[in-house]
């Protein structure tokens, strides 16, 4: 209750007493077990204790503790035993000026980090430069390649493309040189990018070059690097509409929840830590919508530093740097500025849930929690296989099939037996499709003949010759989680989770956990190495995950339970008198996502001077 809605300063506490415990969570009502248990049931005594306390701000300076008792068959025979009348001194209003200022500093530290690091690169690369450039690399001890990259590689020419003498299609890659350089009035925004995914030496040579044993970043890098980046900067423009369109109804949903909550009194509405909630304004958990600014800030943080990537990257496309058209990995960073606006709209969608946390709007907390974690392993695979990647339509697409389940989960999932064997089949099937399309490298064309080829390649390889598989690493790397999915989805089937939400949100990230793994595993055993800054970004990530996950399962509240039942679980605030365990999940998982991303943005920053042909695909 805040002060400004009761000028006269009186208020009434009204104490309803229901009959029977069913209607606070209890077990089934009396009245059906038997008129015994009914009979007993008009004789129990209550007892209860109320007390009114001050909140940080806006509140009363006196509170009042009543303990009284009252049979159940009627409320107006509550006798008051005791009444104490305490004074209480007022809180200033500064506790909420410090978290605020605790909030954004916090981030801030963020930035003067990232600049002091961006000042050091710049001193190391100007005293490089100074000393002769850099430093090529032809590999690390790995299998010679078998298509050499030209030295010499025409103007507007494919970047990366093998030798026209090395492969059955080299003939077709000639027409190549014949196109316009960039910047010219062809190489405009009206090209489509089906125009150029169709180029013939991409289709008639990709079934020879994919089916190698070993595959070079020189074999999957060969469509031209401008229509490349533009199929990429697709991710980013998109995800911008999809915000858009995402959160405005969303926004204007929790103002109605709020408003209805103000209007009516009806504080089980939402479910609330109300033993740390502090209102401001209108809202009526501040707290927990502050927490949410890291990630807006460190969002905004993650873009400008993409940006700056991205700017150093151009400025040496135009001074024809070989380094950046032949060696290391190719650079497109639509995915990385999908990201980060992928994280801050976690923190808007995250803000809006927690204006009235309820059964009927959690799946707005998680919805671009699933988008983060895909577009994270969407980058992770991009980084090797530039040119066969998922395209932006199809992507966001399959993400939408996943919120629509997440909607049908939050639907029916409590108890619908036909929801979950639904979504365990499609949830099996999906993953088969998609680890047959990765372990053949894009060459499964995806129709309703998949799984009929598939079935015939496993009973040929594995039955009739029981050969070895071709790519070892790639199909253990599937098998596992093959594995990892069927137990997700055996999990669902037999326990059938109340909160959907999470379920599928762990499947996400158990994923991208696994596949980042097996990178890192496979970048290792290549004899590739973890440069400073990576290789402390992953022990940050872990660090702050593990920090992050431990306050996340500190239940303060649950609407998959009665209101009273949710209010038992509430708990005081931890941080600042001001914030509780939820509030710094919010804090570190910002931070923990801030991590992740730069852990993707420079885990291959080592390859900058190794040749493309000297890369291994895993």
């Amino acid at each position: 209750m805040q002060k400004k809605d009761f000028p006269s300063k009186q208020f009434f506490i009204v104490f309803v007493i229901k009959p029977e415990d069913y209607a606070c969570g209890g077990s089934m009502p009396a009245s059906v077990q038997g008129t015994a248990n009914s009979t007993l049931l008009h004789k129990r005594i209550k007892t209860f204790e109320v007390t009114v306390t001050p909140s940080v701000k806006g509140s009363w300076q006196y509170f009042w503790v009543f303990t009284g008792s009252a049979s159940d068959r009627s409320v107006s025979s509550a006798q008051i035993r005791s009444l104490k009348i305490r004074t209480h001194s007022l809180p200033s209003g500064s506790v909420y000026v410090r978290a605020i200022l605790f909030s954004f500093l916090s981030f801030f530290s963020f930035y003067l980090v990232a600049l002091l690091v961006a000042f050091v690169q710049c001193i190391r690369s100007h005293r490089k430069t100074s000393a002769g450039g850099h430093s090529p690399n032809d590999g690390f001890g790995t299998v010679a390649a078998s298509h050499p990259i030209t030295a010499s590689t025409p103007e507007g020419s494919s970047y990366g493309a093998i030798d026209e003498s090395s492969s059955s299609g080299g003939q077709q890659l000639s027409s190549l040189e014949h196109r316009p350089p960039c910047g010219s009035e062809t190489d405009s925004s009206v090209e489509e990018e089906s125009d150029f995914d169709t180029m013939p030496e991409i289709e008639s040579d990709k079934n020879v070059i994919r089916t190698k044993m070993f595959l070079y970043l020189s074999d999957l890098s060969r469509k031209d690097r401008r229509i490349v980046s533009k199929k990429y900067k697709i991710y980013f423009w998109n995800i911008i509409t999809i915000a858009v369109f995402y959160a405005l109804p969303v926004v204007q949903l929790v103002i109605t929840y709020q408003t209805v909550v103000n209007v009516t009194g009806n504080q089980d509405i939402c479910y609330y830590n109300f033993l740390c909630a502090h209102p401001l304004g209108v809202l009526s958990a501040f707290n927990n919508i502050l927490s949410n600014v890291g990630h807006l800030l460190l969002g905004f943080l993650f873009l400008l530093i993409v940006l700056r990537r991205d700017i150093l990257h151009r400025r040496s496309l135009e001074t024809k740097d070989i380094y950046v058209t032949e060696y290391g990995i190719p650079k497109h960073f639509g995915l990385f500025y999908a990201m980060g606006i992928a994280l801050m709209m976690e923190g808007v969608l995250s803000a809006c849930y927690h204006v009235c946390p309820n059964y009927s709007n959690f799946q707005f907390d998680t919805s671009f929690m699933y988008m983060i974690a895909g577009l994270c392993m969407l980058k992770l695979y991009q980084t090797r296989h530039p040119d066969i990647n998922a395209s932006a339509y199809s992507a966001y697409a399959s993400f939408a099939v996943v919120i629509c389940l997440a909607v049908l989960g939050v639907v029916f999932g409590k108890n619908a037996l036909w929801f979950w064997i639904f979504f365990s089949v499609i949830h099996i099937v999906a993953s088969l499709g998609l680890s047959t399309q990765i372990y053949y490298m894009g060459r499964f064309k995806i129709d309703l003949g998949i799984f009929r080829r598939a079935i015939m390649v496993l009973y040929t390889d594995c039955i009739q010759q029981c050969s070895r598989p071709m790519y070892m690493d790639r199909m253990i790397l599937l098998v596992v989680g093959n594995l990892v999915n069927w137990s997700f989805a055996i999990f669902g089937l037999v326990y059938r989770p109340k909160d959907f939400a999470s379920y599928m949100l762990g499947i996400f990230i158990c994923n991208l956990l696994l596949y980042l793994a097996f990178y890192v595993i496979m970048k290792l055993r290549n004899a590739e190495r973890l440069l400073p800054i990576p290789l402390f970004c992953i022990v940050a990530t872990a660090v702050v995950w593990a920090a992050a996950l431990y306050f996340f399962f500190q239940n303060l509240s649950s609407w998959e339970e009665t209101p009273a039942e949710s209010r038992e679980k509430n708990r005081p605030c931890i941080l600042l008198e001001f914030f509780d365990d939820h509030d710094v999940w919010h804090f570190l998982s910002a931070a923990a996502l801030f991590f992740s991303f730069l852990v993707l943005l420079t885990l291959d920053d080592d390859l900058d001077s190794v040749r493309r042909d000297k890369i291994l695909v895993f």
